[in-house]
């Protein structure tokens, strides 16, 4: 059939267009446009607030800067801002940036998709003519370029060179030798227990004498590398826990090549979270297990402990979520590269590649924050002439990793275009799930700033659940936010729990019922793990006949570019 020449065409389409998808933004603007000149009143109103602006821009050129009010838009908040003309552009900008954010909302007959997708494009274009990318319009850098006589652009400029350098040769970014695993990163003693084709488990060596008899599951994302909760020891989640009297195992997930196409999310659940259980039921034996999981790892957690509840399994002593959401209604900005269309180009390419490059996923990571993640590091860099230092966090974010077709396939459609999981309807061994059957004690972690799992959409398993459940909600975002150490400066968190019975409550009401905590959260987890840990024991032994030691940690698999 001539259908058949059609996948080859999406699959160039996909890759000309970087997998996003044109048509997605085309019917947005449509909608939005075709919708707007329908109705002249709202085109009345927008008028107005044009000239409503206008008269405001004009009043603030005549203001003198000793009247300006400091603006609270971080692009903004240096004081070199409030002098004239700079407020000027400043105010010219937020004021163009209000009236695109008032034009593409509110219209009617629009649907709310095709809102949120053009006032997100309407902020990326607008970023790009900010006063704050220029060097001429930007006071910060005409007074760094006046203090130095101009060897700022100097050095940024052969940052710049080093820059496009190293991007033809592919070549890693400087100080990345720094942040090697194994050596300076990832470097808790610990031995790997178990390899199969999907996932090595690392159990690590115990720093107390006695340990509590439950040993600690987790389950980290197969999006990045496990060594997010193993990084330098002052900050290395894993070694916290080992420190206070834990037996502590790891999933450390392969870095998936085009041979493992066929792998799905059931692969990443029975090969990945059940193996390793069935693991620590021989070298542990008759110890229940504290499953911890993050972002996509925590999802995986949640639906493995559903299924085994519904199998009447008593394997797991407790559930900890670290900003991993169980409903996918409301994803935040990560749902605006999430539609038919946008599904249908990545499955297209996906159906070539045989799996999804990492630079893709960074690529929507980096257009969600695009300040944070783009602008903010060129001026420092190009313009101001600063360098960037490395830390271990951002090293980490650099050390990427594949997604095989099959599962991200059924993570988009099945998580995010369907709600499987929320509404009922994800199959384990051909029978759906419920995560109402899960009657574990469960401790859920969301981040205020997270961009790919908002805590009010974490929040919302609060009434998929009816067990014990304790949220926290602390300061940082997806990765900060969770590598929140004890000493770590400027943290803080709310902690509330929700007894089984009790009724609901929603996020907004929690978070102003809910008193704010200084310092981090870590300790109140641990205390939490505690309470239901029984009383200390000796040891278990490192692996055990059926899962000997097959090396050192961090492991193989870790290692994988």
């Amino acid at each position: 059939m001539a259908q058949a020449f059609d996948p080859h065409v999406h699959a160039a389409w996909a890759k000309f267009c970087q997998t996003l998808s044109p048509e997605s933004v085309r019917l947005a603007a449509v909608d939005w446009a075709s919708h707007l000149a329908l109705s002249p009143g709202r085109q009345l109103d927008l008028a107005w607030l044009a000239w409503q602006e206008a008269v405001e821009l004009a009043a603030t050129i005549m203001q003198p800067s000793s009247e300006v009010t400091p603006s609270r838009d971080r692009r903004f908040a240096a004081a070199e801002w409030n002098n004239w003309p700079f407020h000027v552009w400043r105010k010219a900008f937020l004021l163009r940036q209000n009236w695109w954010e008032q034009a593409v909302r509110g219209v009617w007959g629009v649907s709310q998709h095709h809102e949120d997708v053009l006032s997100f494009l309407a902020r990326q274009w607008l970023d790009i003519t900010s006063p704050g990318n220029l060097w001429c319009t930007n006071p910060t850098v005409l007074q760094r370029t006046a203090g130095l006589w101009g060897a700022n652009f100097a050095q940024g400029a052969q940052a710049l060179a080093a820059d496009v350098l190293r991007k033809l040769q592919n070549g890693p970014l400087p100080g990345l030798e720094r942040y090697t695993p194994g050596q300076q990163v990832a470097v808790t003693p610990g031995k790997v227990v178990l390899r199969n084709a999907l996932m090595e488990l690392i159990q690590y060596s115990p720093a107390t004498g006695q340990v509590h008899p439950e040993p600690v599951l987790l389950v980290p994302a197969w999006i990045m590398k496990y060594y997010i909760l193993d990084l330098s020891p002052h900050n290395s989640l894993i070694r916290h826990l080992v420190e206070e009297g834990h037996t502590v195992f790891c999933v450390s997930w392969k870095n998936p090549d085009v041979s493992d196409r066929e792998l799905g999310m059931d692969d990443y659940l029975k090969r990945g979270m059940f193996e390793a259980l069935d693991a620590l039921a021989n070298i542990v034996p008759d110890a229940h297990v504290h499953v911890a999981g993050y972002c996509l790892g925590g999802t995986l957690a949640a639906i493995g402990a559903a299924a085994l509840s519904r199998n009447g399994g008593n394997r797991l002593k407790s559930l900890t979520l670290f900003a991993a959401q169980t409903d996918f209604s409301e994803p935040g900005e990560l749902g605006l590269f999430i539609d038919e269309s946008q599904v249908s180009l990545i499955e297209a390419q996906l159906a070539e590649t045989g799996y999804l490059k990492a630079e893709q996923m960074a690529g929507a990571f980096q257009m969600l924050r695009s300040y944070d993640l783009l602008w903010s590091r060129m001026i420092n860099q190009y313009l101001l002439g600063e360098a960037t230092e490395l830390n271990d966090l951002m090293a980490w974010n650099l050390d990427t990793t594949r997604m095989p077709a099959r599962m991200h396939s059924q993570y988009l459609r099945w998580l995010f275009l369907e709600d499987r999981l929320s509404e009922g309807r994800y199959p384990v061994d051909g029978r759906p799930v419920s995560l109402n059957d899960i009657t574990l004690p469960v401790f859920c972690v969301g981040t205020e700033t997270d961009h790919v799992s908002p805590w009010r959409s974490v929040y919302k398993l609060h009434y998929l659940t009816n067990t014990d459940l304790t949220f926290v909600l602390t300061s940082g975002g997806h990765n900060a936010g969770i590598i929140s150490e004890p000493g770590h400066p400027h943290r803080h968190y709310r902690l509330g729990t929700r007894l089984q019975g009790m009724p609901y409550t929603d996020p907004d009401a929690w978070f102003g019922a809910v008193p704010e905590q200084q310092g981090s959260w870590w300790p109140a987890w641990l205390a939490w793990l505690q309470a239901h840990s029984g009383a200390p024991v000796t040891p278990p032994a490192m692996g055990s006949a059926a899962y000997p030691v097959l090396g050192d940690a961090p492991g193989q698999y870790v290692l994988v570019k």
